[in-house]
């Protein structure tokens, strides 16, 4: 879980009109709300994210986003013209601007809107986008979301780590949860999300045949079982719900947005380390979040609702994308009884 919060506004912002670049993930997206909260908090008139198309329909549900301006470019794509052409568009319109990657073409964009001040991370030598340069202190700055809150705080308060975080909430439609509920024939039972997915790798993914065994639990406990992911996740979802009655595959079937609504209706998730998890803790529903690979020391489920699977190998957290030495045992050695248990003994 995320520390305590250093409360108290600085209104260091005060009138200003803010443009931040954001990130390319949907987890580290909804993390930056947290930046994005605080950002107005200290003052700002305004707040504008750069950001990919996919990212708009999360970026919608935060009320502390003024401004969305889609960057024209593919995941992995440099695309010079695109930020040179963007940039430009965009200049005069800003006093200041965050850069939250800390790759050099996403500074690009500041850099050609010739924003005065233009503040992110030491990185690929892009000391010439930048002028200010802030040193990425790992012990200090543990957490993603604490790098992204701090490059909205002070200098000093930054190095201390003493900054108010507060945590993502996205907004939720009810009237678009009502039209979900009938297309899909869902809610006649008590809802469990799943969330098998994680774009990093397999070694972040608890294995299939143990999600269909919580499934098939679960159903039997008297709840319906709702699968969510992208369309790549379709035949995992599959696997899930095969054989199993009041139990749906959602993946690819629903835009970013209903899962946000989809995922704020059910009583709680079963999910691996991803961007969905940060999706369902943003709005406030019960986590149970299964950890491989990565750590839940550096990107925790920002919500005090939650209970944590890892089981701290000596092996893990190794951050592979698969793992190095064969087993997966820091997922495989999590049964589906154990999280059975946890989720009836939630409260």
């Amino acid at each position: 879980m995320p520390e305590a919060a250093v409360s108290g506004a600085t209104q260091r912002y005060m009138g200003q009109r803010l443009l931040v670049v954001g990130p390319s993930w949907v987890g580290d997206m909804v993390m930056a709300q947290s930046l994005f909260k605080a950002l107005k908090r200290d003052g700002a008139a305004s707040v504008a994210v750069v950001a990919p198309a996919w990212s708009r329909p999360i970026l919608e549900r935060m009320d502390e986003v003024d401004e969305i301006i889609e960057l024209g470019t593919g995941h992995g794509e440099f695309g010079l013209a695109a930020r040179r052409r963007l940039g430009r568009s965009l200049r005069g319109r800003f006093d200041h601007a965050i850069v939250l990657p800390r790759s050099w073409k996403s500074a690009l964009v500041p850099f050609f809107a010739r924003i005065p001040r233009r503040v992110g991370f030491i990185g690929e030598q892009r000391y010439g986008l930048l002028n200010e340069h802030r040193k990425l202190d790992r012990a200090v700055l543990d957490q993603t979301v604490k790098r992204f809150v701090s490059l909205g705080a002070s200098r000093d308060a930054a190095a201390r780590g003493e900054f108010a975080m507060p945590r993502p909430e996205l907004r939720r439609d009810p009237a678009n949860l009502a039209r979900l509920l009938e297309v899909h024939g869902l809610g006649g039972r008590p809802a469990i999300g799943m969330m098998p997915g994680a774009e990093y790798g397999p070694a972040k993914q608890w294995p299939l045949p143990y999600f269909h065994r919580l499934a098939a639990m679960l159903v039997e406990g008297g709840f319906e079982v709702r699968v969510f992911g992208g369309p790549k996740d379709s035949p995992a979802g599959e696997e899930i719900v095969r054989g199993l009655a009041h139990a749906w595959n959602l993946c690819g079937e629903t835009r970013l947005e209903d899962a946000v609504d989809l995922l704020g209706d059910c009583q709680q998730v079963v999910t691996n380390d991803s961007g969905l998890m940060h999706v369902a803790a943003a709005v406030g529903t019960r986590i149970q979040a299964i950890y491989g690979s990565s750590s839940p020391s550096y990107t925790p489920p920002l919500t005090d609702n939650a209970q944590v699977h890892y089981l701290a190998l000596e092996c893990s957290p190794c951050f592979e994308r698969h793992c190095p030495l064969g087993h997966t045992n820091c997922l495989n050695l999590i049964s589906p009884e154990s999280l059975r248990t946890a989720i009836l003994d939630s409260p």
